[in-house]
């Protein structure tokens, strides 16, 4: 019997699950400082990009150019940041976040800058929403 995906208990902990692209399943970091996203391709055992099959990879490619054009579209971000880093959670994950020169990590990462802002339930809502719609996700992974 083959295991099934599941995500990373401390991605569960600190997003909120806004559905599912071909590949990944897309989530949203609780922190409403930045519009933040991040890619979880579902496979289990993957830890790399170039773990994954070539397929694959092109496909999470696409799936981060999607979303990548929906940040800076969408939240008219200065700079789009992605990130590939796994050294806390080793699961294969791609964060995604716009950045403005006016936010409080500018220029710098924000990794560790300042205090987490978790979102507000409208708020909250307002962005999944957006986020569902304009990149068509699914609530459920693909059969």
């Amino acid at each position: 019997m083959s295991e099934e995906f599941e995500l990373h208990p401390r991605l569960a902990a600190d997003c909120v699950t806004v559905g599912h692209l071909p590949l990944s399943q897309l989530l949203l970091l609780n922190n409403a400082r930045y519009p933040w996203f991040v890619l979880v391709p579902r496979r289990v055992g993957v830890s790399e990009i170039f773990e994954l099959p070539e397929a694959e990879q092109q496909q999470l490619w696409r799936e981060s150019a999607q979303l990548g054009r929906f940040l800076k579209q969408a939240f008219a971000a200065d700079k789009l940041n992605l990130g590939v880093l796994g050294n806390l959670v080793p699961q294969l994950h791609l964060h995604h976040i716009a950045r403005y020169q006016a936010d409080p990590a500018w220029p710098g990462p924000v990794w560790g800058h300042s205090r987490t802002q978790p979102y507000t339930g409208e708020l909250l809502q307002q962005r999944l929403s957006l986020a569902r719609t304009a990149l068509g996700v699914l609530p459920d992974p693909p059969g």
